[in-house]
């Protein structure tokens, strides 16, 4: 008998590589995305007990999607109404034809089909995104909810309102046609983006990094890349997943511990991942000037090149920001600008910088904006200010890591008010 926890773990691991795989498998059987999900979740359950019984399989992903396909067949027999009721999606088993993007351009990554059939132009932009998080990743629908800086209940109408669109609407489960590419692709980089950014720095949970999204994510964009050589955004965010994961290693210590970028052993960072989105990055501005992706990049590059956190160019990362602001207005673009301005100018010009984004809704929730504001009080030496800031940020995370590290800051700052 496997021990519990090997199981959990390898469920875990399961669910973090085969989701994805497992489900678009099922959506082709039952033709509905609510039931297939069931049907996928059921299978993950049997697993927890079959496996505790009869050991890990070899293949846990292939007897994941046996059992859940063979649920959906059971289902379909039994509820043969289905068929004529519920005949939501159209289903393409192999992509054939020029109309349904054969040829060189036909990809046959199930994961890449699910996100274009949850990005289709029928569904606003915005529950494109959730959608695909929820349904290609496997995110919760609260770990959704922090990505959009939404509430719980929010997001979870949000899913409910884009699947009973996919089914009214019949969206086929196959890639566009070439011709229909680029207009598809917009929302489809939205969504590889927040599938990187979500796993970069997990909302809740006890890691930091969720490897599985990171991955996934670069994955995509790369088939992507594959499928669109000549798209200038494609190349940018590609670029900006490179040189962002590129410091991977180095954001936690051996005992899981938060490392900010000032104190990242930089000689440790990927240096083929660094020239491969440079390279990209310089493609990206050729092909397209500048996108909010490749400016991102550009960005990240700054932090790439410098040799040590006192070498870092901060005027030309304000620069930088100053133009993302223009092409991508956003409350977070904002905060992170008025953190660069306050590493240039000083902690007083970026809590002054801070300030107007404090009514802003969007951040009521967000923890990195309390954070940064207790971290220019804390080198202002305003004590009591920062504790405050630390707590308020504390009540805005669910990650482990980042707690301790808020925990330890916060502690440090309530030595002096002894």
């Amino acid at each position: 008998m496997t021990e519990n926890s090997d199981v959990t773990e390898a469920v875990a691991q399961a669910h973090r590589h085969e989701w994805a795989r497992v489900l678009a498998v099922t959506v082709r059987v039952v033709r509905d995305l609510d039931l297939a999900e069931e049907c996928v979740q059921d299978a993950y359950a049997q697993a927890l007990r079959n496996w505790a019984v009869n050991g890990v399989p070899a293949r846990p992903g292939a007897w994941l999607t046996t059992v859940a396909r063979n649920r959906a067949k059971d289902l379909v027999r039994r509820e043969s109404v289905l068929r004529s009721a519920l005949p939501l999606l159209v289903m393409d088993d192999v992509v054939a034809g020029p109309e349904d993007g054969a040829g060189p351009h036909a990809v046959g990554d199930d994961r890449l089909r699910l996100v274009f059939t949850c990005c289709h132009p029928a569904l606003s932009r915005d529950a494109r995104v959730a959608l695909t998080l929820r349904l290609v990743c496997g995110l919760s629908t609260t770990e959704v909810a922090r990505a959009f800086l939404v509430q719980d209940s929010a997001m979870a109408a949000r899913i409910t309102r884009a699947k009973k669109k996919i089914s009214a609407a019949r969206i086929p489960y196959r890639m566009p046609a070439p011709g229909d590419l680029p207009e598809r692709v917009g929302s489809v980089l939205d969504v590889v983006h927040l599938v990187f950014t979500t796993g970069h720095a997990a909302p809740v949970g006890e890691r930091l990094v969720r490897r599985d999204l990171v991955d996934g994510a670069i994955h995509l964009a790369r088939t992507l890349h594959e499928l669109l050589p000549d798209n200038g955004a494609v190349a940018g965010l590609l670029a900006l997943m490179l040189l962002t994961d590129a410091r991977r290693d180095t954001r936690v210590s051996e005992a899981g511990e938060l490392i900010l970028l000032a104190e990242q052993d930089r000689s440790r960072w990927d240096v083929r991942q660094i020239d491969e989105g440079t390279a990209l990055l310089t493609e990206s501005l050729r092909r397209a000037g500048p996108t909010s992706y490749s400016v991102q990049a550009a960005i990240a590059a700054v932090h790439a090149e410098a040799p040590t956190w006192e070498d870092t160019d901060w005027a030309e990362v304000v620069g930088l920001y100053e133009v993302l602001r223009r092409l991508w207005p956003s409350p977070v673009v904002e905060l992170n600008r008025a953190i660069a301005v306050g590493f240039r100018d000083g902690p007083e010009a970026g809590l002054a910088a801070l300030a107007p984004l404090l009514a802003e809704p969007a951040l009521g929730t967000y923890t990195y904006l309390s954070a940064a504001r207790a971290d220019f009080l804390r080198r202002l030496g305003r004590w009591a200010e920062a504790a405050t800031s630390y707590e308020e940020a504390l009540t805005m995370t669910d990650n482990d890591v980042e707690r301790a590290f808020l925990v330890k800051r916060r502690n440090e700052v309530a030595t002096h008010l002894d």
